[in-house]
């Protein structure tokens, strides 16, 4: 059992309810059982799957959703999207009962927001469980061992099922299913999307260009599709948690791009199976925007965990100056060059020292990848 950063015996309260979204087989439903094995509330559980459930929900029966919690100090909703409505049957338990604790997941926020966004406004926490991410994996691996994984991180990624299997064959078919069913299947049939194709396109093509700056204009023309419709199916890859966009920092330099962004895949394992590129690291060209696709992921999980509060951004000049990752955290700007290999030195852009001088720049090299994500 991989010890998960996420502790719901401290998030679950009364008066609210306590929301876990995440792609699916991140570890919601085994983090939500693990949490009940040891819980002393007396609880009911249910899965948004169930049909009986869906109707009681749907139906917004006052008497009959009191009487489903009645004697009960927790319920628990696994796959709570698959609820119409369930935003206003939760919004009455929370009313009507002041001691009963809520905890629900569901794996598409933008299906599942849409029906617990306005009903239940004050009444809600939300958490995102991430694939698994380095500060969790230090329960298995120490500094020694988590370096010499790290080429397997690359290629197979951070899911659950990916780090317990051993054989590479077998993690390969798990990534490829992973894409097939979820990827194609869920997304496509809740958003109704009839270019399915169109929409993998765009996907592969954002796998090519991972640590590059793109433009709405130009993807448009490469998958061809208008604008409009990129920039949706871009919002729900995003809300489905396949891909994260990040901005481009600027504070009105007349060189400083603000147009573009960069868009990293929640799992660069995910990201591969995409374009299925498995060949070992030493016999591809594309490492270094794997690696920094990694570490800005595994940055971004760091700091949603530790409940450290930043913006992330890159920064980049038209005339090619640019920094990998900017964090802006309590009004400072620290800056991360991202390097696979450990040769050289920082190299600060000289735009950069001369309109933010009070900023702070940082290397993390693989060697140092780790204490990097923990600081």
């Amino acid at each position: 059992m991989i010890k998960r950063a996420i502790d719901l015996e401290k998030l679950v309260r009364p008066k609210k309810v306590q929301i876990i979204y995440g792609a699916r087989r991140v570890g919601k439903t085994t983090l939500l059982k693990d949490y009940l094995s040891r819980t002393e509330l007396k609880y009911r559980l249910d899965s948004g799957d169930n049909i009986r459930i869906q109707h009681l929900f749907e139906s917004q029966d006052f008497k009959a959703i009191q009487e489903y919690v009645e004697g009960y100090e927790l319920l628990a909703i696994d796959e709570a999207q698959q609820i119409k409505n369930i935003g206003m049957g939760l919004k009455i338990l929370v009313d009507n009962n002041p001691k009963l604790n809520i905890v629900v997941t569901g794996s598409s926020s933008f299906d599942l927001a849409q029906s617990l966004g306005e009903p239940l406004t004050g009444r809600k926490k939300t958490i995102l469980l991430f694939p698994l991410s380095i500060l969790e994996l230090q329960s298995l691996y120490n500094k020694q061992e988590m370096r010499d994984q790290l080429d397997s991180f690359l290629l197979y990624g951070m899911y659950p099922e990916i780090i317990i299997s051993k054989k590479k064959g077998e993690k390969i078919e798990l990534l490829r299913e992973l894409v097939d069913s979820y990827l194609l299947k869920d997304i496509l049939s809740l958003e109704k999307i009839k270019g399915s194709r169109q929409l993998f396109d765009l996907l592969k093509l954002l796998a090519f260009q991972i640590g590059n700056e793109v433009s709405l204009t130009e993807l448009a023309t490469q998958v061809r599709l208008d604008v409009k419709t990129v920039a949706r199916y871009l919002d729900i890859l995003e809300k489905g948690f396949v891909i994260r966009r990040i901005g481009a920092f600027n504070r009105n330099l007349r060189k400083e791009i603000v147009s573009k962004a960069k868009y990293y895949f929640y799992d660069v394992g995910v990201r591969n199976a995409v374009i299925s590129q498995f060949n070992a690291l030493e016999d591809r060209n594309d490492v270094g925007g794997l690696f920094e696709n990694f570490v800005v992921m595994e940055r971004l999980k760091a700091n949603a965990y530790l409940n450290r509060l930043c913006e992330t951004y890159f920064w980049r000049t038209y005339d090619g100056q640019e920094i990998d990752m900017v964090e802006e955290r309590a009004g400072k700007l620290f800056g991360y060059e991202i390097k696979w290999s450990a040769r050289g030195s920082v190299k600060v852009p000289k735009l950069w020292k001369s309109a933010y001088p009070r900023s702070q720049m940082e290397q993390p090299w693989r060697r140092t990848i780790l204490d990097l994500i923990r600081s």
